[in-house]
């Protein structure tokens, strides 16, 4: 309890430290996934995805971040066992921030598209091994998890392989592919514009005091995508394309009005991303804080300190804008070739999942949701669409993510401990 007392500044500001560090490695790795099929599918340049990103991935972050928050921050240790030993639960969280900040940025240097929601969860768990025991852990809550990581991917992939094969029967294997992306474009922007709203309203300004019930939220969400689809086929009938063209030059023209399309589902992704992965980075930040500011009782139901949010919005903003741009490779050229029709049902199925688990609380990997989306987009070409050893690669680096998590936390754990003589 002592050095909660005597250090409790010096805690919130190594926790604010590490907690930005985290962040600044959720940009970039993860933002550069959710970007990453805008990229590689040619419909953004690297300096508008990271534009774009900015803005939306700080908007989801500071607006609809903290429900997901929670469920870190609560559901995988049991507080309990740490009620009479506060300070090691600060130093713990404090030492996962660091051990899964430090594994996202190597991973990031090396190209690898790994699961921040995995990274930090390892840590915690190593962590809590090592200063409590298993009984500190709640091993169904992590099942839970565990279990959406398979479980996410595979609806992701669904959902994409869905638009995708959509998007060819009602336009791309048509007589008229143009006069068809015209009339069903909009209602694709549409569908984007409506899973955007819905989480915003839904999740997202609870926080800032305004809380709709169920049938406003829908309603508003509706006319929300309503008008998004108004503005869609305005901004398509000004595309200057000549009807009269064969029907490759067609397909190409229809690329053109998906790629309008992509950087409204590129927005949408970066919204979900920060306002689902940002609790990984200031979930334990923010339990460091209450446990400081009430002398070392860890409250059962605590409010996110007003700095905290920002403060993870811009780290995440720093990472992607200084180190995302090898992970930006990986998703969006290595594992399969995109167009924006095929980027576009990616990155609309990855955000509609993203969005579903955000909204329940679950702390889905975004990163695994996108994959599964781009490989239901590879699969829905046939097998031989698919690099084998790119996506292997990235198998091989999402298993080993949790025990290097672990490993790395238990060995900084050690490390503070020592340092704050506990």
């Amino acid at each position: 309890m002592d050095i909660i007392a005597s250090y409790g500044t010096v805690l919130i500001l190594i926790a604010a430290a590490v907690g930005f560090f985290m962040a600044y490695g959720i940009g970039a790795n993860d933002v550069a996934n959710a970007m990453g099929t805008s990229v590689g599918s040619k419909a953004l340049t690297i300096k508008q995805a990271i534009f774009i990103a900015m803005i939306f991935e700080f908007a989801g972050a500071y607006l609809a971040g903290g429900e997901v928050t929670s469920t870190i921050r609560k559901g995988i240790i049991d507080a309990a066992p740490f009620a009479d030993i506060p300070e090691l639960m600060v130093l713990g969280m404090i030492a996962s921030l660091f051990a899964a900040g430090t594994w996202l940025l190597m991973a990031s240097f090396l190209g690898w598209p790994v699961s921040t929601t995995h990274s930090i969860i390892g840590a915690i768990i190593g962590f809590a091994l090592v200063a409590v025991g298993t009984e500190a852990i709640q091993w169904d809550k992590v099942g839970g998890i565990v279990g959406s990581w398979i479980i996410t991917p595979a609806i992701s992939g669904f959902i994409a392989y869905l638009i995708f094969m959509s998007a060819q029967k009602l336009i791309f294997d048509t007589d008229a592919p143009l006069k068809n992306a015209k009339r069903y474009v909009p209602l694709y922007m549409g569908l984007a514009g409506f899973i955007m709203a819905l989480v915003t309203i839904k999740k997202g300004l609870k926080h800032v005091g305004i809380d709709l019930g169920a049938v406003e939220g829908y309603a508003l969400s509706i006319a929300i995508a309503v008008i998004v689809g108004i503005i869609g086929k305005i901004a398509i009938s000004r595309l200057k394309i000549d009807p009269q063209a064969d029907k490759q030059m067609q397909f190409n023209n229809v690329e053109k009005v998906f790629a309008v399309l992509m950087v409204l589902t590129a927005c949408c992704m970066a919204f979900a991303h920060g306002s689902n992965d940002v609790a990984n980075a200031i979930g334990p930040l923010a339990a460091v804080v209450n446990i400081v500011e009430n002398n070392g009782e860890i409250a059962k139901k605590a409010a996110i300190a007003w700095w905290i949010l920002p403060l993870g919005g811009f780290g995440i903003v720093a990472g992607l804008a200084i180190l995302g741009k090898k992970v930006i490779k990986t998703i969006g050229e290595g594992i399969t070739h995109l167009t924006p029709s095929r980027g576009f049902a990616a990155e609309l199925a990855a955000a509609s999942t993203v969005v579903i688990a955000s909204g329940t609380g679950m702390p889905i990997s975004t990163t695994q949701t996108l994959v599964g989306a781009v490989l239901g987009v590879g699969m829905a070409r046939g097998i031989g669409a698919l690099n084998m050893g790119v996506i292997r690669n990235i198998v091989v680096s999402w298993v080993i993510t949790l025990p290097v998590g672990a490993a790395l936390a238990i060995v900084i754990f050690y490390v503070l401990r020592t340092a704050f003589g506990v």
